[in-house]
């Protein structure tokens, strides 16, 4: 198995920047694609951006394509998402997760099955 923390969630303004980290322990690190998902209160967790491990492609999904980079250092055990030009509607508990599998890509939200206890993220107008 593999234990996941965020960090790097808090208040920022529209225009402003945020990092979030996710820590990974446990199982090798490097064996699992990696993603940031998030949630609104009412609305289902949606994926923002993943990392595959198998072929190192990466996936951004709208609204935030374009203003958020995900980056993955294995010698830290750890992806972060820089997030860019934050929008109040980008407010949102933000979870990182994971999935071991040998499937070419990443965009497979549904299969993570590991994940981190979230980092709320809010921007304000």
């Amino acid at each position: 198995q593999v234990q996941l923390v965020e960090s790097g969630g808090g208040l920022v303004q529209a225009g402003g920047s945020l990092r979030l980290s996710c820590a990974a322990s446990g199982r090798t690190f490097n064996t699992y694609t990696m993603g940031w998902f998030r949630q609104t209160p009412g609305k289902e967790r949606e994926g923002v951006s993943c990392i595959s491990i198998t072929d190192g492609s990466t996936y951004y999904t709208y609204p935030m394509k374009g203003r958020v980079t995900i980056i993955n250092d294995n010698a830290k055990n750890t992806v972060y998402l820089q997030m860019n030009n934050l929008k109040p509607e980008d407010t949102a508990v933000y979870y990182c997760a994971a999935v071991m599998t040998t499937v070419a890509g990443c965009a497979i939200w549904g299969l993570y099955d590991y994940w981190g206890q979230g980092t709320q993220v809010t921007v304000s107008s």
